[in-house]
């Protein structure tokens, strides 16, 4: 029986795809909650900002993280 559709690629890039979903909401949610702590209290923003910043980068990690070990962890392509 011959197949009509031949799924062919890695799955390393589909698990990158799904891992990326989650640092993508991660910044979302951290900008969000600074721009409504800046927005409730303006004084706080200079001393609230640096948390963010260490918050988007550790998110941020957490996707390069994703793609390093989506390259190291490749393996055989599906066939």
């Amino acid at each position: 029986m011959s197949s009509v559709a031949e799924v062919v690629g890695s799955t390393a890039a589909i698990g990158y795809g799904l891992a990326a979903i989650g640092p993508g909401v991660g910044v979302g949610l951290i900008f969000a909650a600074y721009i409504q702590s800046t927005a409730r209290q303006p004084e706080a923003a200079r001393i609230t900002q640096p948390f963010m910043w260490i918050g988007f980068a550790v998110v941020e990690v957490l996707a390069l993280l994703g793609i390093a070990f989506g390259f190291i962890w490749a393996g055989n392509p599906i066939q």
